[in-house]
């Protein structure tokens, strides 16, 4: 159990999020403030350890906003967790330079941002920044090309980061599979099969937040994606025909589509 720490959580009115915020609230002495677009909202009924705060992190201005809030709650933050983020679910084959630009404004400027934001609040302090990466961000998937491309870009940066930063700052990434919550439903407002396989939210929440408690690197919450990284390294055709089936369900969602419309 995480205890005694002041801590920002972003992305926390909903799917992980908010499992990981029902379980840092547990925590004797945290100080929360849970961050969100519409955390005021949503955030209802919670400890009074927990602040729900309305913000937006795709943009400079927004995590200045939100540092701002931060700094004049605690005077240091022990951990910032990153957590914000959205998917798409299509075909990539348009040309809309502002709505790939959205997605990594979220997914990846921003965390990239907050690095730097959070080295400066820390100056030489220590501090734990956590960062939700995914396992797309490992293996890109059909369906999924603007958000797996957002993902590999915030597991670049975390990489090279890691060799720069300095000792005062730990880092732990987290890259869950798919989830059983309302994430998916920003990807596409039709039906479609979630890609295999799906985690439930608490069971990465509870490793993700034991996983900070540790001070761990990575955290991989589904054995099955970990187990899958090595046989398909060891026999690449497993990929291939994982592939396929994955694709085979976007093909499926477009029929789905083009039927409605017909209608």
């Amino acid at each position: 159990m995480i205890n005694g720490k002041r801590i920002v959580l972003t992305g926390a009115s909903s799917g992980i999020g908010l499992e990981v915020l029902k379980l840092l609230k547990e925590g004797k002495d945290n100080q929360i403030l849970a961050v969100s677009r519409h955390a005021v909202e949503k955030l209802t009924g919670f400890a009074p350890n927990v602040v729900p705060f309305d913000c937006d992190v795709s943009s400079p201005e927004g995590i200045e906003k939100l540092f701002q809030k931060a700094e004049s709650m605690f005077e240091k933050i022990d951990i910032f967790y990153a957590n914000a983020g959205f998917p798409y679910y299509e075909r990539y084959d348009y040309m809309d330079w502002e709505r790939v630009e959205r997605m990594f404004r979220t997914n990846t400027f921003s965390p990239m941002y907050t690095y730097s934001r959070y080295l400066k609040h820390l100056g030489g302090r220590d501090g734990h920044l956590a960062i939700t990466v995914s396992a797309i961000g490992q293996m890109a998937m059909p369906g999924y090309a603007v958000y797996s491309a957002s993902k590999f870009a915030t597991q670049g940066f975390q990489q090279a980061v890691r060799v720069e930063k300095p000792a005062n700052l730990k880092m732990t990434c987290l890259y869950p599979v798919a989830t059983d919550t309302n994430f998916f439903v920003v990807a596409n407002d039709a039906d479609f099969e979630k890609p295999f396989p799906v985690q439930k939210p608490d069971v990465v929440a509870r490793k993700m937040v034991n996983g900070i408690e540790r001070g761990k690197k990575y955290v991989s919450p589904c054995f099955l994606f970990a187990l899958s990284k090595v046989l398909m390294g060891i026999c690449p055709p497993i990929r291939t025909i994982y592939w396929k089936l994955e694709y085979a369900k976007l093909v499926r969602m477009e029929k789905r589509l083009a039927k409605k419309k017909e209608k």
